[in-house]
């Protein structure tokens, strides 16, 4: 109950428009981004240059949009304000319809990056689709899902994580290295980030169903991260791994959030406990 007003004042923001002309235009969807902002998690910026342009409509903000005004639907409801619920219905019913009707890339059977951009749709394969699978069950059809799911695992799927980009995509970066424009250059654009199989896991196993194949399967992504935690920072995760094999471990040695979404997916869509990994004895 303590925190029901701000949660009300943030769907509030985003409805009546914040800085960075982020706001829900009038198709229900959230826009945003003005010339040399970078507004979402694919954040790279070099002096005035943007290295992932992603103004206009992302996926996984559309995604996340839709899932918060379920979440304030149901809080409206349990505190007793049913205008307020209802609010976040009809607007949650808008953004759904636009969706569905604006996001699917039928030539390329995926789901645009983003939309309404200054330069339209982006057709890049990138893992941000992932996110309207696993946050919500209504986004897209299960064929649709299944399509999406094909596509990611043909082009981004590696045993450590997802690339940021398809490799066949002419601005991929296969490796992380370099100079900080280099880097940065590299950062969302191919290099390989280990927290995305939380995601990913989670649109697998909702789209395919919890048996115990799919879950054998699912589980059998996360191998090369049990491989993992005994290099680089022992015990750990990295941050980030090249695009290209043999996958060199890259960015900070460990970061909380790679080791986190692999274990949520563990436990959540797998019905697994904690692992508990033994870690080799190295003789120095």
């Amino acid at each position: 109950a303590v925190a029901w007003p701000a949660i009300k004042q943030i769907l509030d923001g985003y409805r009546e428009g914040t800085r960075y002309d982020i706001h829900m235009d009038i198709d229900g969807l959230i826009t945003g981004g003005t010339p040399g902002t970078q507004l979402t998690w694919m954040d790279a910026k070099v002096g005035d240059w943007v290295v992932t342009p992603r103004h206009g409509k992302p996926v996984e903000v559309q995604a996340l949009w839709m899932r918060a005004l379920d979440i304030g639907r149901r809080l409206a409801t349990q505190f007793l304000e049913p205008t307020y619920a209802k609010r976040c219905r009809q607007d949650r019913a808008r953004a759904l319809a636009s969706f569905r009707t604006r996001f699917w890339y039928e030539d390329g059977q995926y789901l645009f990056d983003t939309i309404d951009g200054p330069a339209g749709s982006h057709t890049s394969i990138r893992p941000n689709q992932m996110y309207a699978i696993s946050l919500c069950d209504d986004l897209v059809t299960r064929d649709q899902a299944i399509r999406v799911l094909r596509t990611v695992t043909e082009h981004l799927l590696t045993p450590v994580g997802l690339r940021t980009l398809s490799p066949h995509d002419a601005n991929y970066c296969p490796r992380y290295e370099g100079g900080p424009m280099e880097r940065d250059r590299a950062y969302h654009q191919g290099t390989v980030w280990p927290f995305l199989f939380g995601p990913f896991i989670t649109s697998w196993m909702k789209t395919f169903g919890s048996t115990p194949e799919n879950q054998k399967v699912a589980r059998s992504f996360l191998n090369g991260l049990e491989e993992h935690v005994h290099e680089a920072c022992i015990g750990q995760i990295s941050e980030i791994f090249d695009g290209e094999a043999p996958h060199h471990p890259r960015g900070c040695p460990a970061q909380a959030w790679s080791i986190a979404e692999p274990l949520r997916a563990m436990v959540e869509d797998l019905g697994s406990s904690i692992p508990r990994f033994s870690i080799k004895s190295t003789s120095i």
